[in-house]
């Protein structure tokens, strides 16, 4: 059993327009733009990077916005969820906050005992804000919503499969431990991680599965501390027959990525270099940073990329 993975690193998710997804980050969620560069594989598209003061691993939400992408179908081997940790108590605030804001889909649930307002992003995202008593990482303030309500980072994120069974001994291999159950949903933690390391996981065996688009989480990322750690991970995960992909350099932090049984594709990142180091920590987010293999096309996507807004 692996012991160098913390939890959630970040999740990364498809939108349609780019400007549409900024305001609903910073503006309605109120977390901060850590990172404003774009797709490595596709430079003509932003890639954003939304989170904590710093983006703290365990806090970054992050967004390819294709311009005219469908719409993705909901259905099994996805995560379907993204689930935010709020203070408990603020749950009436967001939801009169995101009523005001014309929000979609809210809806008050409880699951697991935990207090839970469910909403939609623009694209038709799943998330949910969750009431944590016993979160002590810091809120970021800057996006105009009070400290007694702000997102202190990610809670956990849900997936939707199939059939559980693998992915269930996969996450146990990765460090995680079952802890506990409710109808069709099981959950999975991390012990002593990063205060974002749970992984709900609901079966539904007769759910065709998803289409990816709009909307949809194209992976989810898990942090380990250095690339040494990663390495180890790397090498266990190939031993035990996982097809992994050499790691791989995103500026910010170090990746591999493998396909889990349940079809969700799995990254695990360094908590290293982190993005501030083309940055002074005050101004994150503010400029276009381009990988260097992209920099001679600034000129062209300067002019090509949508303007994002404040």
């Amino acid at each position: 059993m692996l012991t160098q993975i913390k939890g959630l690193h970040h999740v990364t998710s498809m939108a349609r327009d780019a400007a549409e997804n900024n305001d609903f980050f910073t503006h309605t969620l109120g977390l901060r733009r850590v990172k404003k560069t774009v797709n490595f594989d596709a430079p003509d598209v932003y890639h954003l990077y939304y989170g904590d003061e710093q983006g703290t691993p365990g806090s970054v939400m992050t967004y390819f916005p294709f311009p005219n992408i469908a719409r993705g179908r909901q259905g099994t081997g996805e995560v379907g969820t993204t689930a935010f940790s709020v203070p408990a108590g603020s749950l009436g605030w967001w939801e009169k906050h995101l009523a005001g804001k014309s929000v979609q889909g809210l809806e008050r649930l409880e699951k697991f005992g935990e207090q839970r307002l469910f909403f939609r992003g623009p694209d038709g995202d799943g998330f949910t804000l969750v009431e944590a008593a016993d979160d002590a990482r810091p809120a970021w303030i800057g996006g105009g919503v009070p400290d007694e309500a702000a997102i202190h980072g990610f809670h956990s994120v849900a997936m939707r499969l199939q059939d559980v069974g693998a992915t269930a001994e996969l996450l146990k291999f990765m460090g995680y431990e079952q802890t506990d159950q409710s109808g069709n949903m099981r959950r999975f933690a991390v012990p002593g991680g990063n205060g974002a390391g749970i992984v709900d996981i609901e079966t539904l065996p007769m759910v065709n599965f998803a289409r990816q688009g709009a909307g949809s989480v194209h992976h989810v990322a898990f942090a380990v501390e250095n690339r040494a750690k990663q390495l180890e991970v790397r090498r266990a995960l190939m031993d035990t027959g996982y097809q992994v992909t050499p790691v791989i350099d995103r500026d910010y932090f170090w990746a591999i990525y493998f396909r889990t049984p349940g079809g969700v594709l799995f990254e695990v990142a360094t908590n290293e270099p982190g993005f501030d180091r083309d940055e002074d920590r005050a101004h994150l987010g503010e400029a276009l940073k381009l990988p260097s293999q992209h920099a001679h096309l600034r000129p062209y996507l300067e002019k090509h990329l949508a303007p994002l807004g404040a």
